[in-house]
């Protein structure tokens, strides 16, 4: 069991994403803490369904629909939680995705290939990638950043990727975006540096997700070929589950632990970004 850390205990945090596997064990967690949490995702059924969760369980949490993409929308949601909590001291983006239409069939190019290939991405689906992954973390710390400032301990946790460092094969939207938010990471935590807001982020390795569940299991429940490549390429021998995460989070949220960390990507990955495959 994680120890509770007394200095979270009343603090606020907005969480992007946060009915999603991993941002709701965060949420989860955060709230087991005593820090009031707020979910915000596009889907209200999704988000109801963990806010209700965390206050079945004893913890407060807020549900929000909104959309990252939509400053107006995260506007609105930033003067309700103002309304209902006070303040915003936890910023955590997690919204994110991939698209179909970002996707390669193949991971290596031939002139006989079939199915799509580079030249066969589009435009559309490429920038719907992007935009989700980095607009939708631009805007959210742009959004509520000026609240965060008013914090007596501020802190934006981005949530990177293992594709941040070395792009996966089939995904190249996913991957330059997630090295974007890296880049992103290291910038704002500098231009913020002097006012005790600190950004870093957490690139986890690889977890599996209901975005990524067919591509990584089978209808019988096996790994497919792809698993198993990124199996062999983890030194730990597995995948990874929510709970590896909630120990980073806590670290990077705790001033007790962190106070003079900023600005770095910390990998949660089993060794994958260690590993040099021989």
């Amino acid at each position: 069991m994680i120890p509770i850390h007394e200095n979270l205990a009343n603090k606020v945090a907005v969480i992007t994403g946060g009915s999603g596997v991993l941002c709701s064990a965060m949420a989860k967690e955060l709230a087991r803490q005593k820090v009031k949490v707020v979910i915000l995702g596009l889907t209200a059924d999704k988000v109801n369904e963990v806010t209700e969760e965390i206050i079945a369980s004893g913890g407060t949490a807020l549900p929000i629909v909104a959309n990252v993409l939509d400053k107006q929308s995260l506007i609105e949601s930033k003067k309700k939680i103002l309304e209902q909590f006070g303040q915003i001291d936890f910023l955590i983006n997690g919204a994110g995705g991939n698209h179909p239409d970002a996707i390669t069939d193949k991971e290596y190019f031939t002139s006989n290939i079939e199915g799509t290939s580079f030249f066969d991405l589009q435009e559309e689906g490429f920038s719907n990638v992007f935009d989700l992954n980095f607009i939708g973390t631009f805007l959210p710390c742009k959004v509520f950043g000026d609240a965060l400032l008013k914090s007596d301990m501020p802190s934006i946790i981005n949530i990177s990727s293992m594709s941040a460092y070395t792009p996966l094969t089939k995904v190249p939207a996913y991957s330059a975006a997630k090295a974007s938010i890296n880049n992103f990471t290291s910038w704002l935590a500098v231009h913020f540096a002097e006012t005790g807001l600190r950004v870093n982020a957490i690139a986890p390795g690889f977890f599996i997700t209901q975005q990524n569940k067919d591509l990584l299991v089978d209808a019988n429940g096996e790994y497919t070929a792809r698993s198993k490549k990124i199996i062999e390429a983890t030194p730990m021998k597995k995948f990874g589950e929510p709970e590896h995460l909630l120990g980073t989070l806590l670290y990077l949220l705790a001033p007790s632990y962190s106070s003079f960390v900023t600005g770095t990507t910390i990998p949660v990955d089993g060794g994958f970004n260690a590993y040099s495959g021989v």
